[in-house]
């Protein structure tokens, strides 16, 4: 256990953090012409906590069907936002996200 979990629990708050962490870019599969990837899509999100699912939610990018040479997304990051904001924020997710979007299975079911 991290020194912040355990602080965390000592507090008794542990069940009320959840972590989410996530890049805005991912990265091309080729390297550009300095030898390095360019920014790109489908970049991984984590969430962290007890209250977080464990495990990998959604399926894993197709490297052979490829969109201008970068991996499809799987799912779209409001569904992400739209999850957390309902779910975990207990704010409305259409109106902050301008419309409906499906919920994935990130977070526990928590009493109300």
């Amino acid at each position: 256990m991290t020194r912040c979990a355990a602080l965390l629990a000592r507090a008794g708050e542990s069940e009320r953090v959840l972590v989410l962490v996530f890049s805005e870019f991912g990265r091309r599969l080729t390297e550009n012409a300095s030898g390095g990837t360019d920014h790109g899509t489908a970049a991984p999100v984590f969430l962290v906590g007890p209250q977080a699912e464990a495990g990998i939610q959604g399926e894993h990018p197709n490297l052979g069907e490829l969109e201008d040479g970068d991996p499809r997304h799987v799912a779209d990051f409001r569904q992400v936002y739209a999850t957390l904001l309902d779910h975990w924020l207990d704010c409305p997710s259409e109106t902050i996200l301008g419309g409906p979007f499906e919920h994935l299975p990130l977070i526990k079911a928590r009493d109300q």
